[in-house]
């Protein structure tokens, strides 16, 4: 019997009784967690000896020198366990030693797209834009920590009490944000939104609707034309799979220089150098910004400049970078539409520090940015690119936007799945003459409305 259907069962058994609260999950899980028990003790000690006399062994080497040595272990031991139970004890231990635990087998299901640890109890997934409760669980909070150290070590980060958050990311390039106590009343928390194995690219998006073969042929335009793009969006809404895309749009005889706070893109062009943020040591000195590496990168000649995500001061130097004459650069920020990206650019410049007047600013942004895309998570899970809006400039106080394809949501079908066409504004975008300079006229059946 499934953990959550005991769960479950105990649950409605508690509610029949009339007397008293159920048990709560925690309580019932701590109920049935299987007891490290003294054979999985020396087994995983007797492991630990075999592999440090192999260190340079593959992690796939690894894993095949514990299957063979552990099931030969439990032989000699006579262990009357059935093979399934010796290859779930052996699966137990060799995620302990060369993965990461009980998320290990998660991290490996390709449907699951995030994982959040919510202390030693709770472990929920997403699988298809919906979340649900795994059966998966950690033994208790020291074994969630020690986690979280095998993930942030190697990257030369750390998590205690005085510094009890971390942004990191996994070998695959997945992102990881772990938080612990005395922020954290629920014991150690980890989120983990997975990178796709399989690299996506523009014609996945058209298969699963998230544009057209019109809007993508637009975009693909607008990257090698050397427009300044940002990409908007909510959590979630897959702006950094959008961006990732979209930098393969670039030319490969050009040099890009990415920054982020942990190192997600993956481009495949040849002439790549990739900046990372780094945090304060122990005694809170030496931390990297993103805006340090923005300053930074324009001393490295940089063809393209991509940013992960600007949040704060580093606007003001992405702007500036962008209007004099670093073209066609791509960044990513959270908002919920076009024109509150243009409010929260404005905001993040003041955080600068520097005493701009409004106006000064908003020229600035008119100025840089040429296109703003719009991405969604709608509530049946799909991410879909709602809006393409382009900046024409100003009008008195105002930056003048006009959308050039939209996302018209009509309803949900049975099974909630959401029901709306991509559709073209009848609009001419502003910057086709500049398109055409670099050579690519756009033909207006791509912008025709219907």
């Amino acid at each position: 019997m499934s953990l959550l259907k005991r769960i479950n069962e105990k649950n409605a058994a508690s509610s029949l009784k009339g007397n008293g609260q159920p048990d709560s999950i925690s309580q019932i899980r701590e109920a049935v967690k299987p007891k490290d028990s003294e054979l999985k003790i020396e087994l995983q000690n007797y492991l630990i000896t075999e592999l440090k006399k192999k260190p340079e062994l593959t992690d796939k080497e690894q894993k095949e020198l514990i299957d063979i040595e552990a099931m030969k272990f439990l032989n000699d031991k006579n262990d009357r366990s059935t093979f399934e139970g010796k290859r779930e004890l052996i699966d137990r231990v060799s995620h302990e030693l060369i993965g990461f635990g009980p998320i290990t087998p998660l991290l490996n299901d390709s449907e699951v797209s995030e994982i959040m640890v919510n202390g030693p109890d709770q472990i929920y997934i997403e699988k298809n834009g919906k979340l649900s409760l795994s059966s998966n669980f950690f033994r208790d909070d020291d074994h969630v920590l020690q986690v979280i150290e095998k993930i942030v070590s190697p990257l030369g980060r750390r998590i205690d009490e005085s510094s009890p958050m971390v942004d990191a990311r996994l070998p695959d390039g997945s992102r990881v944000n772990a938080i612990i106590p005395p922020l954290s009343l629920v014991g150690p928390v980890i989120t983990i939104r997975k990178f796709p194995q399989n690299r996506l690219q523009i014609q996945d998006l058209i298969r699963f609707g998230s544009v057209t073969e019109e809007m993508a042929q637009f975009l693909d335009a607008c990257v090698k034309g050397r427009l300044n793009i940002f990409i908007s969006g909510g959590t979630g809404s897959g702006k950094t799979s959008l961006l990732n895309i979209m930098s393969s749009f670039i030319p490969h005889d050009e040099r890009i220089v990415t920054i982020e706070d942990a190192a997600e893109l993956q481009l495949l062009q040849d002439h790549v150098v990739s900046l990372e943020t780094r945090p304060p040591n122990i005694e809170g000195k030496g931390a990297i910004a993103i805006r340090d590496l923005v300053k930074n990168s324009l001393r490295m000649r940089p063809d393209r400049i991509v940013i992960g995500e600007v949040r704060g001061g580093e606007a003001l130097d992405m702007l500036q970078a962008m209007n004099t004459g670093h073209d066609g650069s791509l960044a990513t920020g959270h908002s919920n539409s076009p024109r509150e990206m243009l409010s929260r650019l404005e905001t993040m410049v003041l955080m600068a520090g520097m005493d701009l007047p409004i106006r000064a600013i908003r020229e600035q942004i008119a100025g840089a940015v040429d296109l703003i895309i719009q991405q969604s998570r709608l509530k049946d899970g799909s991410r879909k690119i709602v809006n393409i809006t382009e900046v024409i400039g100003m009008e008195g106080d105002t930056i003048v936007l006009q959308d050039l394809f939209v996302y018209k949501q009509k309803g949900t079908d049975v099974d909630g799945k959401v029901i709306g066409v991509h559709t073209a504004t009848g609009i001419r975008p502003y910057c086709s003459e500049k398109l055409e300079q670099y050579g690519y006229e756009l033909p207006s059946h791509l912008f025709n409305g219907g």
